[in-house]
């Protein structure tokens, strides 16, 4: 299958005010889209993550690299290129607070080209698969903030572009909104044939839609792998044991030295102990560091790790089980 956004040694610098150095936001990014996948564009405040998003929006020029929308350039035939993506930017910025629900989606329609017999059909259905026809006489402005995520990603609808990306598409949504919005992404891409990029910080939204995911940090990729290949190689690696007891001072030396990132807590009657295991035959050295004392087991637990854990894993740089990049 032919990727329908292709980024290529991407490159954007910028020169700090008032002095003759640069910061290098974007070092040599490159990672491909595929039809109808919905990917999550991730990274740490500063990783370069927005810049990257808004070089593929057409808001900024790389320095050097390209961008393939759907096989055109986005900088030699930009209009070409960009009229194949929608972007919902984070703070709806992509609507007008002082027009309704439904003068949105005509107004947008019409700089699109469209008239409103037009479109009125494809808005009514609009209206009803999101659930704004109860509110859409009301202005923008008096919308909760979820009404107006969920109308900007109608608007971004309307232009029929195969790729629509996102922005925090879930920032300040209460639970019920967010698990709305997302079942409305998954909609999107199942029945319409749309492909998603989103970003965003919320990584329950990461793990529970998307297929794949790039990292970026420090303007740089450090992984891109499908979300299920991420989950796995941490997973059944951390241990909590509840013991019986405290350790004596010669347990705790020898977990130091076989766990050095071990958690240990413990009052007069209890304690407990968290190991990641590099390999799961090492929780029979812990046993052993256990059994020295003859130190109580009062039960041993499996952390389940998130997605939120897995993120921070890897930008600090912790490999798992053979963690690479791939594509």
């Amino acid at each position: 299958m032919e990727p329908i956004i292709e980024v290529k040694n991407l490159k954007k610098s910028y020169k700090k005010r008032r002095t003759d150095e640069y910061v290098h936001a974007v070092s040599d990014v490159s990672f491909e889209v595929y039809p109808g996948e919905i990917l999550g564009l991730l990274g740490p405040n500063g990783a370069g993550k927005t810049t990257t998003i808004k070089m593929i929006c057409g808001l900024l020029i790389a320095d050097s690299g390209s961008i393939r929308i759907n096989g055109t350039d986005n900088k030699d035939r930009r209009l070409k290129a960009l009229r194949h993506i929608s972007a919902v930017l984070e703070g709806n910025r992509n609507l007008y607070w002082r027009l309704t629900v439904r003068e949105n989606l005509e107004y947008f329609a019409g700089n699109r080209g469209y008239g409103k017999k037009e479109v009125a059909e494809k808005i009514e259905a609009l209206l009803a698969s999101f659930n704004l026809k109860m509110k859409e006489n009301e202005l923008v402005n008096r919308l909760s903030r979820g009404m107006q995520q969920k109308l900007a990603i109608a608007v971004a609808m309307l232009a029929d572009s195969e790729v629509i990306l996102l922005d925090e598409p879930t920032l300040g949504l209460d639970v019920e909104t967010s698990y709305e919005v997302r079942e409305i992404l998954k909609k999107i891409v199942r029945e319409h044939n749309r492909t998603i990029i989103i970003s965003s910080h919320d990584m329950d939204v990461i793990q529970d839609i998307c297929e794949r995911t790039v990292i970026i940090n420090q303007g740089e990729i450090i992984t891109n792998d499908r979300v299920e290949n991420l989950m796995k190689l941490f997973e059944v690696r951390t241990y909590k044991l509840t013991l019986g007891g405290e350790l004596t001072d010669e347990q705790l030396l020898l977990l130091e030295n076989k766990f050095p990132s071990h958690q240990y807590d413990a009052d007069d009657f209890q304690a407990t102990v968290k190991v990641d295991l590099a390999d799961n035959e090492e929780i029979y050295d812990l046993f052993d560091i256990l059994k020295l004392m003859k130190t109580p087991v009062e039960a041993i637990d499996r952390d389940v790790v998130n997605f939120e854990q897995i993120f921070m894993k890897i930008v600090k740089g912790e490999k798992g089980n053979g963690l690479v990049q791939s594509s």
